[in-house]
């Protein structure tokens, strides 16, 4: 288990915006915090603003397992979203679900239960400020504050947040604010524009969400290819390539797209039809948008590509019928 976050002392005051209990144009030391949503990303990030200083008074529980979760928050009792927006004086931070932010924050706001000065921030990657207009009419600040990461909900999450990037959203005269929040949570802001939130958020999901699917994906086929502990030899393969990727870009292909290996992705494919039908698809898309990117980063010569985009694009009309 990762060691829990020490404290750290709170930034000095500057000017900025007005928020909840301070003086106007200055920032409090410690920020009262209330925290809607205390599943795998809201029970973390209040602890980790916990550890950096601040006040998280209170939290809403949710289901059982969020109940549990409340542990990272000790002292803070689960209570109603009414009762933790009223609490949460200086700061709310919503982490629910996409689909129901909009709700939740528009409840909030008709309820009477959002004030003046009060910073209501979010934690959704796919939205900006504009899902928060009902709290902003009512004269609270609204903020963007997605951390690009994924969570557990479990302690050993607190130790992976040094360092991480946070997608963040906010009015101008909110951006001190925002930055003073992103570090204390030991993290760097990534400034987002309010239309580009959708195509940040793709990526992020595009590359971490299919990871996962795609990793899964590759074991299951050692399975079925009589690899009992599959795990073992993804491991250090899939460790490299991301390694390697990151470092060095589309430089870092290998393997029979880039090589222009049509009768090897050809015996794939006849295999994996015969095998697992499910994964012919995914693996044909994969593979031309490979290939497309071989071709544009020079992998792949067009000439050495032409049978290869054959053999996909006659397998790709086969799915299609």
């Amino acid at each position: 288990m990762s060691a829990p976050l020490r404290p750290r002392p709170a930034a000095p005051r500057q000017a900025a915006a007005t928020v909840g209990s301070a003086r106007p144009g200055v920032f409090p030391r410690s920020l009262t915090v209330g925290v809607i949503g205390a599943g795998r990303v809201g029970a973390v990030l209040g602890a980790a603003l916990s550890a950096a200083g601040h006040r998280v008074v209170a939290a809403t529980g949710g289901s059982g397992v969020n109940r549990n979760r409340l542990a990272l928050l000790p002292g803070v009792a689960p209570g109603s979203a009414a009762e933790v927006a009223r609490a949460a004086t200086d700061l709310l931070l919503i982490a629910v679900p996409d689909d129901s932010l909009a709700c939740v924050v528009a409840t909030l706001a008709d309820g009477g239960l959002l004030h003046p000065g009060q910073v209501v921030a979010h934690t959704s990657g796919a939205h900006g400020l504009a899902v928060l207009d009902p709290a902003a009419a009512v004269g609270a600040r609204p903020l963007a504050l997605h951390p690009a990461m994924t969570f557990t909900g479990t302690p050993e999450d607190l130790g992976r947040l040094a360092g991480i990037s946070y997608g963040v959203t906010a009015p101008t005269d909110l951006r001190p604010l925002a930055a003073r929040l992103v570090a204390d949570l030991g993290g760097v802001p990534e400034w987002v524009g309010e239309t580009d939130r959708p195509l940040y958020h793709a990526a992020l999901a595009h590359g971490a969400n299919h990871l996962v699917t795609l990793v899964n994906e590759a074991a299951d086929r050692l399975r079925d290819a009589g690899v009992t502990q599959p795990e073992k030899v993804l491991a250090p393969l899939l460790r490299a390539a991301l390694e390697n990727a990151l470092h060095y870009g589309d430089e870092a292909l290998t393997g029979p797209v880039s090589r222009g290996d049509a009768g090897t992705v050809e015996r794939h494919l006849a295999r994996l039809a015969a095998t697992a039908p499910e994964s012919v698809a995914p693996y044909l898309a994969l593979a031309r948008r490979t290939a497309d990117r071989a071709i544009a980063s020079g992998r792949l010569a067009p000439a050495d590509a032409a049978s290869l985009l054959g053999v996909l694009a006659d397998t790709q009309g086969q799915v299609a019928r």
